[in-house]
């Protein structure tokens, strides 16, 4: 697996950049450089720790968990970044939202909150995410 890291300073400094630059509404994402194989990261921590991997401390593949993908992806294929002044922070230009079918989902979660049923609640913000968006 691979993941994108930022460091706790990198997060604080985007957050702040990010209000200041905002006008209302815009999304900023860091350029975080390429993203890391998580076994490269544990190997150099356990190294950093004094051990050595696989021979003091075993690494084990536990396989992937459901909803977990192999690769993160920062955007999807149909977005795109713009510049702004800081050369680390982009701007992220979003598939508009599909507002009927957002007004519908967020109505059935009422529904469905009114009548505390925890588990249909969950299956539908679990359908959801993935319908909101439409292509440019």
């Amino acid at each position: 697996m691979k993941r994108y890291f930022m460091l706790i300073p990198e997060a604080c400094i985007l957050v702040l950049q990010a209000g200041a630059m905002g006008k209302g509404g815009e999304v900023f994402v860091l350029d975080m450089g390429k993203p890391i194989k998580i076994v490269d990261l544990a190997r150099e921590m356990i190294k950093l720790s004094g051990y050595e991997p696989d021979k003091d401390i075993a690494i084990v593949f536990t396989g992937i968990r459901p909803g977990e993908k192999l690769f993160e992806e920062i955007l999807t294929v149909e977005e795109e970044t713009v510049a702004t002044q800081n050369k680390k922070i982009f701007e992220a230009k979003l598939s508009e939202v599909n507002k009927s079918l957002l007004e519908e989902k967020l109505g059935k979660l009422k529904f469905l909150m009114e009548k505390g049923d925890k588990e249909n609640i969950k299956q539908e913000l679990k359908s959801a995410a993935s319908l909101f968006y439409v292509s440019k």
